[in-house]
């Protein structure tokens, strides 16, 4: 597989394998030689919403972050990973158990994950890494002044429903019948779902909306198109994070071009898509916990917003659908995969 970014031909990053043990277990880093510090460690709870190896890279970016600003695992900090694998069901346990063992901060992601841990733990502090409309969703009282003891970055996905439309569009020239694909028991999804419906009619599109609520749902949910759709446009969350491998591979069995929020989507063998580089979110949640563990808190620290996009094009996709992306969309693309 080769990729392209701007033009340009480049290696394809080279992912770090994460070590996890049954259960939840302390993740341990390479040292590099950093002199033990006495006393306890400061702990890091880390409440995955999806699954290790779906977040690998955007927890990579996050721990090469703390590790620039000093914070090394077994020796100046502690990071207890837990992973609720795209189950809404597994955020209060695993935010009882932080509470537990009275870590102290906790890094998440979304309002769902973000209320379980503030419910648990209603003084220590809590980073989200990626969530939607934060305020709309209650989880701070206002971006510039969060208070309480949450803050972290949102991505505005909802924000980018009208771009991704017009996108789809001009891959897919003419198309009249979209699917929208969401969780609807998850509700920056439904969110997202409540966005893109009122503004695909404007366009003039027929809609068809396949709601899920777990894995077992996803296939059915194809198979009530009956091939009346001809683009699918799939609102992002956890668990279709995790299941989008089965979503990439039933859509091009139905011969539908797809669009995402998320690159990874696309890297999974997705048509298109446009959103924010997660990656850079997950780094700048670590300037977060850095700040807090020197003192901060997080009612004083303004919730921040995305400054990278990017806009993906799978090529090899395209031409298994027998579409012909056009090149002015080419040229705008962070990256094109072939």
């Amino acid at each position: 597989m080769r990729r392209w970014r701007h033009g340009m031909q480049f290696d394809q990053l080279k992912r770090l394998e994460f070590i996890t043990l049954l259960g939840g277990a302390t993740l341990t880093w390479p040292l590099d030689g950093w002199a033990q510090q006495p006393g306890k460690l400061r702990t890091i709870g880390f409440l995955g919403v999806a699954s290790a190896s779906v977040w690998g890279q955007w927890v990579a970016a996050f721990v090469d972050r703390l590790r620039e600003l000093g914070w090394i695992e077994g020796h100046t900090a502690a990071i207890e990973y837990r992973w609720a694998d795209g189950r809404t069901e597994r955020f209060a346990e695993i935010a009882a158990e932080f509470a537990r063992l009275k870590v102290d901060i906790v890094v998440t992601a979304g309002p769902q994950a973000v209320s379980a841990a503030k419910q648990a733990m209603p003084v220590t502090p809590i980073v989200f890494a990626i969530t939607g409309d934060a305020v709309g969703t209650g989880i701070v009282a206002s971006l510039a002044r969060p208070g309480g003891n949450v803050t972290g970055l949102s991505m505005l996905i909802p924000d980018t429903a009208g771009k991704k439309l017009e996108l789809l569009r001009e891959v897919v020239p003419g198309f009249r019948r979209l699917a929208v694909m969401a969780n609807v028991g998850f509700s920056e999804s439904l969110q997202e779902l409540g966005v893109v419906q009122p503004m695909a009619r404007t366009l003039g599109l027929d809609v068809a909306t396949l709601e899920i609520r777990r894995t077992e749902d996803i296939a059915p949910a194809f198979e009530s198109l009956h091939g009346g759709a001809q683009a699918l446009y799939v609102c992002s969350d956890p668990l279709v994070n995790t299941n989008r491998d089965r979503i990439n591979t039933l859509a091009q069995s139905a011969r539908l071009p797809t669009m995402y929020g998320l690159r990874e989507y696309v890297e999974a063998g997705g048509l298109v898509s446009y959103g924010p580089n997660i990656p850079d979110l997950f780094r700048r949640a670590g300037d977060f916990v850095d700040k807090i563990l020197r003192g901060a808190k997080p009612a004083d620290l303004p919730v921040e917003q995305p400054t990278k996009f990017d806009l993906i094009v799978n090529l090899k996709t395209a031409k298994a659908l027998g579409i012909e992306v056009p090149p002015r969309l080419l040229g705008r693309a962070h990256e094109v995969i072939e």
